[in-house]
């Protein structure tokens, strides 16, 4: 498969491109944008997104939808989960061959509560969908765009679609694709984490230590499983890169979106104000509202979602609600 088609010209978008290039693929961007479009085609960049890196001069970037849907059999979705539904109906209207679709943002739909997997086949006719993929894991665009070893997921219900987004992604310098057929854990492992880096930010905002951070992610990895058990995933995919590995990462990064919007709040900030700065979407917030009704939904005990959602959107102290967390009642680990 040498042509490839990206949706969305943001961080990932080109950093994926720019990784598909290095593979010897054919890639076209689609964004609406066109600034962006003019400064990837002119310039080799996007500064606003990965500051100075330069991206290989082969990407080409443009905003005729069809034509970039026409350009190859592989879709690749590379926008923020708040919009997906609406770039999809965009391309529902112009779509007219079968396509595999792979996802590489990370998020739920709030109110729904659906995965990006189950949102693309509210939109877009079956007949038109031959297999849908999630490629997610611990991976940052800064780092991938400057080709720093990167080991993530593709996930699909059909092995074979996973195998195919494995071998057309995987080079053997910087970066490698594992397969799994647990749609369900991957696109909720990696949805899922992002509440608990918001959480981390908080925590070193305040000044708390790597103990405390350790117990965060611990314990937040025991919430994720909760859920997405719950809900039809296996247990061993959380234990895996797009679970423990991107929680691991996401939580850890000072590129991650979703710790520095946290580390804001913890600094002082209230959600708009942190948001406010953030030049990205912070998919986390969004999240957090969506897995708070879920789990209450589920019947599920997610003290640590609860707190990060009093917070965010009942503006309660973040240390106020670490003494609740702290006072909770004591119990065995197990």
């Amino acid at each position: 498969m040498k042509n490839i088609a990206i949706i969305g010209g943001g961080s990932w978008g080109s950093a994926l491109a720019n990784l598909l290039v290095d593979n010897n693929k054919n890639v076209i961007i689609y964004d609406n944008d066109k600034a962006t479009i003019d400064e990837i085609n002119q310039f080799h960049t996007n500064k606003s997104k990965l500051n100075e890196a330069k991206l290989n001069k082969e990407i080409v970037a443009s905003n005729d939808l069809t034509k970039v849907l026409n350009h190859s059999k592989i879709i690749v979705l590379a926008v923020p989960t708040s919009v997906t539904r609406i770039v999809l109906e965009d391309i529902r209207q112009v779509l007219t061959e079968e396509k595999i679709f792979c996802n590489v943002a990370k998020g739920l739909e709030l109110k729904t509560n659906k995965r990006v997997s189950e949102i693309v086949y509210d939109v877009i006719d079956k007949d038109l969908i031959s297999g849908f993929v999630s490629l997610s894991g611990p991976s940052h665009a800064e780092e991938v765009v400057v080709r720093k070893l990167t080991s993530i997921v593709a996930a699909s219900e059909n092995i074979n679609h996973a195998k195919l987004i494995q071998e057309i992604f995987s080079n053997t310098d910087y970066f490698r694709v594992y397969t799994s057929t647990d749609l369900i854990g991957a696109e909720l492992g990696g949805s899922l984490k992002n509440i608990y880096a918001i959480a981390s930010g908080m925590l070193d905002g305040l000044g708390y230590g790597i103990n405390a951070k350790s117990a965060l992610i611990t314990r937040g990895l025991i919430e994720m499983k909760r859920i997405a058990i719950k809900l039809g995933a296996q247990e061993e995919t959380l234990n895996g890169l797009v679970g423990v590995g991107d929680l691991i990462v996401t939580c850890m990064s000072r590129f991650s979106r979703n710790y520095s919007a946290g580390l804001l709040i913890g600094e002082g900030d209230d959600l708009k104000t942190s948001l406010s700065k953030m030049t990205m979407v912070v998919e986390g917030v969004k999240t957090c509202k969506t897995a708070y009704f879920l789990a209450r939904e589920l019947k599920i005990q997610t003290p640590i979602i609860d707190a990060v959602y009093n917070v965010l959107f009942r503006e309660i102290e973040p240390k106020i609600e670490i003494a609740k967390l702290m006072a909770r009642d004591l119990k065995s680990e197990q």
